[in-house]
C-alpha cells in the first residue's frame, strides 16, 4: 500500500556553513540533503495517491471475503508460489462438505415436513406433577383445561345447590300440604263432632222442653199477638212496649203459665185489673187489663189454672191480655216471648 514518505528529521537548523555542499547535495557526514522549497503545487494533495478508502457497512463481511478469495487464489496457485519462493508447498486439506450438505437436506426436511400452527408446546413453564399425569405438556393447554375443569366444577356446584333448593322447596310444599291437609281433617272432623254434639244438645234441650213444657201452659186460647216488647208508641209511657199483648173477646180464660203464689190481685192504674203470680225461682208473671180476677192474695195454684179473664180495663184500645215478666222481681223485665219459648212454648 503506499503512503507519504516521511520527512527527514533535523536536529538542528542549517548553518551558513552548510551551504557549501549544495552544490554536491550533502550535509557534511550526515548524510545527503536536499533543500525543500514548498510551492502550491508541491502542497497538492496528488490525486489517486495516499487515499485512504472509506470503511463501509459490513466491512468486516468484505475483508473475510477477500480473505477468503485470497486464500483460494493461493491454493489454486500453490505451484507457483512455490515456484516463485522456492519454499516447499504447504499441504491444505478441504473440510468433507458431503456431510454437511447431508445435514443440511435433513435440517430443511424437518423444516418443511413440520406443519404449520404445530400444538408442539413452546414451553413447559407452569406444568404441574398432574397435569403431567394427564398427558398435557403445554402449559397453556394445561391452564385451559384447568380454567375450564374448575369452572365445570363451579358449575357443578351451582347445580347441586339448586337441586337441594328445589328438593328442600318441595320438601317444605309437601310438607305444608300434607299438614294443611291434615289441619282440614281436624277442622272437618271437629266441625262434624260439634254438629253431632249440637244434635244432641238440641235432642237434649227438645225433650227437656217437651218435658218442661208439660208444666208450662200459655195463658190463653183464641187470640192473636198485637204488640211485641220493644215496639215504640205514644201510647206507651216508658215510650216502648213492655210487654206481649193477646187480643182476645172480652171474658176469655186466664190460665196460671206455672205453678206458684199469688202475690197481687186487684187495680193497678194504667194497668187496668192486675195479677201477679210469683214462681218458685221468684219470676213474676203479670197478667193485665182483666175484666175479672178469679185468684186471691195468697193461694197457690198449678199449672193451668183459671185465675182471671180477659178485659178492656186500664189504658187499653181493646180487649187484650197484656203480658209481662219481671225476673227476680226486677222492676224492668224481659220479652216473654223468648221467656216463654225457653220454657217449650210457643206463643
Amino acid at each position: 500500500m503506499a503512503s507519504n514518505r516521511p520527512a527527514q528529521q533535523t536536529s538542528f537548523a542549517p548553518s551558513e556553513k552548510s551551504y557549501e555542499s549544495e552544490t554536491f547535495g550533502f550535509r557534511g557526514d550526515e548524510g545527503p540533503w536536499e533543500e525543500w522549497n514548498p510551492t502550491a503545487e508541491s502542497i497538492r494533495p496528488v490525486r489517486g495517491r495516499h487515499r485512504v478508502a472509506k470503511q463501509r457497512g459490513g466491512g468486516l463481511a468484505r475483508s473475510s471475503t477477500v480473505l477468503g478469495v485470497g486464500v483460494i487464489a493461493a491454493v489454486g496457485a500453490g505451484g507457483m508460489a512455490t515456484a516463485q519462493t522456492g519454499k516447499p508447498p504447504v499441504s491444505i486439506s478441504m473440510p468433507d462438505l458431503s456431510s454437511v450438505t447431508e445435514s443440511a437436506k435433513a435440517f430443511v426436511g424437518a423444516e418443511s415436513s413440520t406443519p404449520k400452527g404445530s400444538s408442539t408446546p413452546l414451553t413447559s413453564a407452569g406444568l404441574t406433577t398432574a397435569d403431567t399425569v394427564a398427558g398435557s405438556a403445554d402449559a397453556g393447554e394445561a391452564l385451559r383445561a384447568r380454567i375450564i375443569q374448575q369452572a365445570e366444577s363451579q358449575q357443578d356446584q351451582v347445580d347441586q345447590a339448586a337441586a337441594r333448593a328445589a328438593e328442600t322447596a318441595a320438601a317444605k310444599k309437601a310438607a305444608d300440604a300434607a299438614a294443611k291437609a291434615q289441619d282440614d281433617a281436624k277442622a272437618k272432623e271437629a266441625a262434624a263432632k260439634k254438629k253431632a254434639e249440637d244434635e244432641i244438645e238440641a235432642e237434649k234441650e227438645a225433650a227437656r222442653l217437651t218435658q218442661l213444657a208439660k208444666s208450662y201452659s200459655l195463658p190463653t186460647s183464641s187470640y192473636t199477638l198485637t204488640s211485641r216488647f220493644g215496639d215504640s208508641g205514644s201510647m206507651w209511657s216508658s215510650g216502648y212496649h213492655t210487654g206481649l199483648d193477646f187480643a182476645a173477646p172480652t171474658g176469655t180464660l186466664i190460665k196460671a203459665i206455672h205453678s206458684g203464689t199469688i202475690t197481687e190481685a186487684g187495680w193497678a192504674g194504667s194497668y187496668g185489673y192486675r195479677t201477679i203470680l210469683t214462681l218458685d225461682d221468684g219470676t213474676e208473671l203479670w197478667f193485665c187489663h182483666q175484666s175479672s180476677i178469679s185468684a186471691s192474695v195468697g193461694q197457690k195454684v198449678a199449672t193451668g189454672d183459671v185465675i182471671g179473664r180477659v178485659g178492656a180495663t186500664g189504658n187499653v184500645t181493646g180487649p187484650h191480655l197484656h203480658l209481662e215478666v219481671h225476673p227476680g222481681g226486677n222492676a224492668t223485665g224481659i220479652d216473654p216471648t223468648a221467656w216463654l219459648q225457653s220454657k217449650g212454648l210457643n206463643p
